[in-house]
Order: structure tokens, then sequence, then C-alpha cells
């Protein structure tokens, strides 16, 4: 058999936002990896969509809403109860409000940190608990060069981001003990409904500077989970506390 240095069979791995775009590109990645996937998302049609692309068998979905944060833990035990410990967690779940901070209220505020680093915290309070995770395991968060880089508009997103960036380095260095790799990924602008929505209000000229921010074009969502299955897999094995940053030259302005 041809040697895969990122061969994830045997390997359980937990996929947050599995039911569209870097979620799901990523579980079908980690599945022709060889891995079985546990896809996480709130829409059941969709995770259902997802699961219908993966390669191999044993896969499953969870329905579950990442909000319900304080519940993760317990949820996770008993997930991990019924089929057996996992070995990777990604999470992709996330979601983006761009306003100025004049126009931004006190519930957007408390939605995208709640969604986007608060269930963060907690999935990983959950995943080291003892018989959920295995030992080695690995985390993957999804962070975004807007928590590297400032962007008018973006300020509680790119705070959300930011703050995804910083909790990956010191839970790099608390988990390390326990076996428990920790790394984020921060993509660019990837081609993905949300993204595609996001552009639907500018103007053409800013959509084309927007582009032209990126030398290497606007990435898809395949690029972003080529760079997460990295980490996920052996070939990072010696990689914790490191932000991964994917973004066709973006930041190399």
């Amino acid at each position: 058999m041809k040697f895969n240095p990122m061969d994830l069979t045997d390997r359980t791995i937990l996929v947050t936002g599995a039911s569209s775009g870097i979620g799901r590109e990523t579980s079908i990645l980690l599945s022709r990896l060889r891995a079985r996937l546990i896809l996480v998302a709130r829409n059941t049609d969709q995770l259902r969509k997802t699961e219908s692309e993966l390669e191999g068998s044993s896969h499953s979905i969870e329905t579950y809403d990442l909000s319900t944060v304080s519940e993760i833990p317990i949820w996770l035990k008993s997930l991990a109860s019924e089929i057996g410990p996992l070995d990777g967690l990604v999470h992709c779940a996330g979601i983006q409000i761009n306003e100025p901070i004049r126009y931004l209220k006190v519930e957007d505020v408390d939605k995208v940190m709640q969604i986007n680093f608060a269930s963060a915290i907690h999935l990983a309070k959950g995943f080291r608990q003892k018989k959920v995770c295995s030992s080695p395991s690995s985390v993957v968060f999804l962070s975004s060069v807007m928590g590297l880089v400032g962007q008018p508009g973006a300020s509680i997103y790119a705070a959300s981001k930011g703050a995804l960036v910083a909790l990956t380095k010191s839970l790099a260095m608390e988990l390390a003990s326990e076996g428990i790799r920790v790394n984020c990924v921060a993509p660019g602008c990837v081609q993905t409904r949300i993204f595609e929505r996001l552009l639907e209000p500018i103007p053409a000229d800013q959509v084309a500077a927007i582009k032209a921010m990126h030398p290497l074009g606007i990435g898809s969502p395949v690029d972003v989970a080529n760079a997460i299955a990295f980490l996920v897999a052996d070939t990072g094995r010696w990689i914790t506390g490191s932000t991964l940053v994917v973004d066709g030259g973006y930041t190399a302005h």
C-alpha cells in the first residue's frame, strides 16, 4: 500500500459547521483520508447532504445548536459514551456580522461572541474530559485573517476570531500534557455562500478591490480543508499553539 502521511484510518473526527462551506469540504476531505466523521450543525437536511458526499461508512450526523454553550460538555460526554473517544475536533461553525461600530447592537456582540468564541471554549472543555478524547488527539479552530489585520466594519467579527488565536495559544500550553494539540487556521476570503451574500450590497469596484488584495485570487473551501487536514493528521504531530494563515497572500501586503 502506498504510504500516506495524512492517513486517518480508524480516527474519529467531529466537525462542527459541517452542513456547508468549509465545514462540508473539510468533512469530505477527511473521509477521503479514511477518517470516521461525526457531522455537527443545526440543519439536518444539509448534514445529510454532506453525509451523502462522504467516502466510506460508519459516519454519523448530530443535529445540535452550539449556542447552548453551557450544555456542550455534557453533550460531548454523552456522544463519546455512545461512539467511543474522539481523535479530533474541527470547529468550523461560526457567524459573521459586518456593521460599523456606530450601528452595532448589544445582541449582535453577544451573538457573535457566543457562537464564534464561547462555543470554542466549551467544545475544548468538553473534548478534554476523561473518555471523551484519545491521547494523542487534535483540536483545530477556524479563525480568520480578520483576527490578524484590521478591517472597517468588521470589529466584532474580527474580535471573535482574534480571540480564537489567543485561545489557541493558551489551550495548547494547558492541554499539551494531556496529549491534545490545539491549532487554528486563518483563511482569507473564500468562495462560500456566506461570502457571496456579504458581497451582494457592495459596489462592483469595491468587490474588485477585495479580490485584488488576494494575489493568488479568492480561495475555495478545499484550500482551507487541506490545511485543516494537515493539522489534524500526524503531519501536524509536532505543531501546537500555531495559527496557519491560508489567505492567497492577503496578509503579505
